[in-house]
């Protein structure tokens, strides 16, 4: 799509033309992070403990993917801001810089957690019974972090192009790898987690292949280019200003999975911890498709904000947000009506079915209205209040979340259901004051 297209096409058609790709690439993303999870969990004999075990790792991973945001995401919303200004040269720049902090985070990341693994493991939740499974999946998932960085990262920068078929492609071409690979090395080869991390970095691996290769070929706007690869102060704090609110939304995610998988293991069992896995894996399946959402029209307001087109930034946000609250009102009707189908493609195991039933139905009743959260948040992002969208995105997880998530469960002896309800608590609380803020900002920020 040529780029003026943003400033210059239907509203509307934009909005379908790149959110609905850029939202079916998170579906897709979405089986991505969930078919380990499915498979391992139907491991012969133990795959309750290897769910887990898998579950303990999931802190880890979410802060892999949180640095890949700090880097990516922060400089493709800068990216498209100088796009719409006309400054193509920045935008090239910020590019460059962008790939050469997603290096150095991956290498520093690898090394780290590769020498305090298994002592941050138990730390996060993981017991004597699922620590081996753990420690196995992580080892190897840790020798692919820099494809997770680069594949991660860099996409976001296709996306914010316009080309977000391309981009959809990166996520479905790994999805589609892992999901033949999963079940070969896991069942066929006998590999079990380890398997399942094998699968997964080399879905990984080619996905960042493809990434690096379309910026290097002709179809793109951005290139990357070896004169850009050099940091500089300027361009890397206009970078992590934008890129902070992305990153602590997924180190907040990161420190919440720490505290439910303790907060599991200290009033449950190893049962809890994987029920909690689970949970987790539910809570994407509405988070994730209204986050794609949301990115596919950040490029459209990002670029019209860039140009003063105000009119137009308001319109694709008006879109936006009644599309993403009609999705989350849906999902969550569907699995608050239908819950075991959802816990079933997990585990046939009986025990956490049984407890799983109504701790979804408490757990998932906040996200009906996480579509409003998740508009506002990201256009926010989009126009470059990076202060504000810091805030909202520390006020569900570390304000609200993380203080309920210990708070509750003394009350009244309520345990593990002091930790589920904490969710929807935190989660109505947080749509509440986010889009009352987003009322009164927009009037100041879309003033002609």
């Amino acid at each position: 799509m040529d780029n003026t297209e943003l400033g210059t096409g239907n509203i509307r058609q934009l909005v379908v033309k790149l959110a609905v790709p850029t939202m079916l690439a998170q579906l897709v993303n979405l089986l991505y992070n969930i078919v380990d999870r499915i498979y391992v969990g139907r491991i012969p004999e133990i795959g309750s403990l290897a769910l887990a075990g898998l579950g303990v790792t999931f802190p880890i991973i979410m802060l892999v993917a949180a640095f890949a945001a700090l880097a990516g995401n922060g400089g493709a919303s800068r990216a498209a801001i100088a796009m719409g200004a006309g400054d193509y040269k920045k935008a090239d720049r910020i590019l460059g810089n962008s790939a050469s902090l997603l290096v150095i985070f991956s290498i520093v990341l690898t090394v780290v957690f590769l020498i305090v693994k298994d002592p941050i493991l138990l730390m996060f939740g993981a017991s004597e019974n699922t620590l081996p499974y753990a420690s196995d999946y992580l080892t190897i998932y840790l020798a692919g972090t820099i494809f997770v960085q680069l594949s991660l990262g860099l996409n976001a920068f296709i996306t914010n192009q316009g080309f977000t078929k391309t981009s959809m492609a990166t996520v479905c071409i790994g999805a589609a790898l892992n999901i033949i690979l999963d079940p070969v090395f896991i069942f066929v080869f006998d590999m079990g987690v380890q398997g399942a991390a094998l699968a997964t970095i080399i879905s990984q691996a080619v996905s960042c292949v493809w990434v690096v290769a379309f910026f290097r070929g002709k179809r793109t706007i951005l290139k990357l280019r070896r004169s850009n690869f050099r940091l500089e102060s300027t361009t890397v704090k206009a970078i992590l200003s934008l890129g902070i609110s992305p990153f602590i939304m997924q180190l907040t995610e990161c420190l919440v999975q720490l505290t439910f998988n303790n907060g599991m293991m200290k009033y449950g069992n190893d049962i809890y911890v994987a029920l909690m896995s689970i949970l987790f894996s539910m809570l994407q399946i509405v988070w994730m498709p209204i986050s794609g959402l949301s990115q596919g029209v950040q490029p459209i307001i990002g670029y019209n904000y860039g140009a003063r087109n105000l009119e137009r930034v308001r319109h694709a946000f008006k879109l936006l947000f009644i599309a993403n609250l009609a999705f989350s009102l849906i999902v969550v009707g569907f699995v608050e009506i239908f819950p075991q189908l959802f816990i079933r493609m997990f585990t046939e195991d009986a025990a956490i079915i049984e407890i799983g039933i109504p701790a979804v139905r408490v757990y998932m009743a906040g996200m009906a209205i996480m579509g409003a959260q998740s508009a506002c948040q990201n256009t926010f992002l989009a126009l470059g209040e990076a202060k504000t969208s810091l805030f909202l995105a520390l006020l569900r997880k570390v304000i609200l979340l993380l203080p309920l998530a210990l708070i509750l469960p003394r009350i009244a002896d309520m345990g593990v259901w002091g930790l589920l309800i904490a969710e929807p608590v935190s989660d109505i609380i947080a749509v509440a004051v986010t889009t009352t803020m987003f009322a009164v900002s927009s009037r100041r920020l879309l003033k002609q």
